[in-house]
């Protein structure tokens, strides 16, 4: 009894979960402007999404939103990575201290990180726009690299990193040639998760978008929800974004478990 309660219950959560996701992608194929409203099946939101019948502002958004998921996710996986081999490197005291400080952000609420940055940025007279929103998500991407690239540093061999020295490979060659070969895994983790992060993000991007006219494709979901009610193609859009990062997961995972196994 207790096991069929249990599966019943990860079974009723995940329902809880995904359902929404579900009813986006069920009446992204129906005409109907209206989500709810079953008018038959079709594909001409997918058709109009394709062939550019669709708002401007819809398609700058989602340019400017991948634009800065790209370069957030880039130089955060390069930070983060670089970060973590040095706090790995730190003694344990120090290492636990540096640690803590890193999950702070992870833990902080968004919007507390947008408030903070938003007069972080005023304070400093940096006028607003994509560059503050590049390194609004930079910053709050980079601890999410690091935790995923940790794992990684604590199951590599400790010492191959002194034997390319003892072969007369430079810190930097051992660097890019020994040790990010071996964390490659937790860096590609960190990359997806702080892209998806990015596209994701709301509270933060909102604090720190400035009034020059950029729009991310969060800002504008809200702008479209307060004008009463949402651009109808933007549900195959979010199937198709979601559709995507459900394979690109599945991918890693198999080649994952591939090189497990090898």
């Amino acid at each position: 009894m207790v096991k069929y309660l249990a599966k019943g219950y990860l079974w009723a959560l995940l329902l809880l979960l995904y359902s929404p996701i579900l009813i986006i992608m069920i009446f992204s194929f129906t005409e109907a402007k209206v989500l709810g409203n079953w008018t038959g099946f079709s594909t001409k939101l997918y058709s109009s999404l394709f062939a550019g019948n669709v708002q401007h502002s819809l398609v700058s958004a989602l340019w400017n939103t991948f634009a800065i998921a790209m370069i957030a996710a880039t130089v955060s996986t390069l930070l983060g990575s670089v970060a973590a081999i040095g706090i790995f490197n730190l003694k344990t005291r120090a290492r636990n201290a540096v640690s803590f400080v890193n999950n702070i952000p992870m833990l902080n609420p968004d919007i507390i990180t947008g408030i903070s940055l938003f007069l972080l940025f005023v304070s400093l007279g940096i006028s607003q726009g994509l560059t503050t929103v590049v390194l609004a998500h930079i910053t709050f991407c980079t601890p999410y690299v690091v935790l995923s690239v940790m794992p990684r540093l604590k199951q590599m061999n400790q010492n191959i990193y002194e034997a390319a020295l003892d072969l007369g490979a430079t810190p930097f060659q051992a660097l890019r040639k020994v040790i990010f070969p071996e964390i490659r895994p937790g860096m590609i983790s960190g990359f997806i998760l702080a892209f998806t992060l990015s596209i994701d993000d709301f509270a933060v991007t909102i604090f720190t978008i400035g009034n020059e006219g950029l729009e991310t494709l969060s800002t504008f979901i809200y702008a479209d929800a307060r004008k009463g009610g949402l651009t109808p193609e933007l549900r195959p859009l979010s199937t198709i974004i979601f559709v995507t990062v459900l394979v690109l997961l599945i991918v890693i995972n198999k080649r994952a478990e591939k090189a497990k196994r090898a």
